[in-house]
């Protein structure tokens, strides 16, 4: 009889002890969850979270709930609370280091998941640690320890889209080109609402690290994504260009077109294209000219083969631009993209011939006058197209100064000042 007592004794005894040790993980909860509701005022909360401490630390060395997932997921989230709420920085530091070790070891615990809801909070208060870390830092225009801080709460919760663009920002300011494009990449990938500009930033920054191959997956990727958008559409023609791949842009338009033929917009930028292919050549006819220019009474050379055949170019790819714009305007007359950069690129050899007209010497008068003749006849095609232009959006400072270039041309100074009278009329924001 007194062994079965000394053995039920011993029983109660170690039931007691175990007992107590779940008491004290409760208990930690219960003063977390106090702390948690009345954290706005720390007066009140703090003696809620430093109680909590006291327990868990007490749960975390008795051999029985060490190894609790439970008692790592709340130590993690106890920790980050203090971290986040202690005054003085070591003390902070030293929470929440001890917070990522307990967040670690939850992890590999809660192997049932029971625990989720407290790892993920204490994720959450981590990663706010880290995020206001990196905006100090970003103020202070500590742009690579600002990336590091916004990076380290991005590896807490992958998911924050907030932390990656952040991240992102941060590495491009520092010019760790690398990093700011593996978080773009990861942006464009999530539920991120202003995903056309993170693929005009991601361009960007493949443009900044000399990687156009990059560069024109991105943009090719942005536009498939989003075919409609005209600034996609744009930014796929410059960095095309730029690459040296306006070949294979207009291939991939024209296949476009074979698979959706009354589709206007695909018309429109494809005129687009061959419109920044002969601005490419007059920037580089340009060059060419200021580099030949003759010196003052000095005989006329003979034309140079490479200013002819810049400007052979650029009148061939102005033509096959109104092309393309004429076939986006026959689907709809009222497209006032196109009208506008119709009206333009008809323009456009008027005001070359122009121009080469009033470089003449004084003495070639029936040379002049040849010239200006077919200037004026030029100009006189655009005229439709950019009075059209005008109806469609008489606010538009693009569409008005193209029609004001078409009265300066012509000589027509009356109707060249009554549009300048409407140009200045526009509001300052148009």
């Amino acid at each position: 009889m007194k062994i079965k007592v000394l053995i039920a004794a011993l029983l109660a005894f170690t039931a007691t002890g175990a007992f107590a040790q779940k008491g004290e993980l409760n208990n930690a909860n219960e003063q977390y969850s106090k702390f948690d509701v009345a954290r706005g005022n720390m007066t009140l909360a703090k003696p809620f979270i430093t109680e909590a401490k006291t327990s868990i630390d007490k749960a975390s060395a008795n051999q029985k709930t060490a190894g609790l997932a439970q008692t790592a997921a709340l130590k993690a989230a106890i920790y980050a609370s203090l971290s986040a709420t202690d005054a003085d920085a070591s003390a902070a530091a030293s929470d929440y280091a001890t917070a990522t070790e307990a967040l670690k070891k939850a992890r590999e615990l809660d192997t049932k998941n029971e625990f989720t809801t407290l790892i993920q909070h204490a994720s959450r208060e981590m990663a706010q640690i880290q995020l206001d870390k990196g905006v100090k830092a970003f103020q202070a225009k500590n742009y690579d320890d600002a990336y590091k801080s916004f990076d380290a709460g991005r590896q807490i919760v992958p998911e924050d889209t907030t932390l990656v663009l952040y991240s992102a920002i941060a590495a491009s300011n520092s010019k760790n080109y690398p990093a700011a494009i593996t978080n773009y990449n990861k942006l464009v990938t999530t539920d991120y609402k202003n995903k056309v500009q993170a693929y005009n930033d991601l361009v960007t920054l493949y443009m900044q690290n000399k990687d156009t191959t990059g560069a024109i997956k991105a943009i090719g990727a942005a536009v498939e994504k989003y075919p409609s958008n005209n600034d996609l559409r744009k930014r796929e023609i410059e960095v095309s260009l730029l690459a040296g791949q306006q070949g294979e842009l207009v291939g991939k338009i024209e296949t476009a077109i074979k698979a959706d033929p009354n589709n206007k917009a695909l018309y429109y930028y494809e005129g687009l294209t061959y419109s920044q292919i002969a601005e490419t050549s007059a920037a580089k006819l340009k060059k060419l000219e200021k580099g030949t220019k003759p010196a003052a009474g000095a005989k006329a050379a003979a034309p140079d083969p490479q200013i002819v055949k810049a400007k052979q170019e650029r009148a061939d790819n102005l033509a096959k631009a109104a092309d393309q714009y004429k076939k986006a305007v026959a689907i709809d007359p009222n497209y006032f993209e196109a009208m506008l950069n119709l009206g333009f690129v008809t323009m456009a050899p008027a005001i070359d011939m122009y121009n080469e007209a009033q470089q003449l010497p004084v003495s070639q008068t029936k040379l002049y006058d040849a010239q200006m003749a077919k200037a004026k006849a030029q100009f006189e095609l655009a005229k439709p197209y950019l009075l059209k232009a005008v109806e469609l959006n008489s606010s538009s400072l693009d569409a008005l100064t193209n029609l004001k270039s078409f009265y300066l041309g012509t000589r027509d100074e009356a109707n060249a000042n009554a549009v300048q009278k409407k140009i200045e009329a526009l509001p300052k924001n148009k």
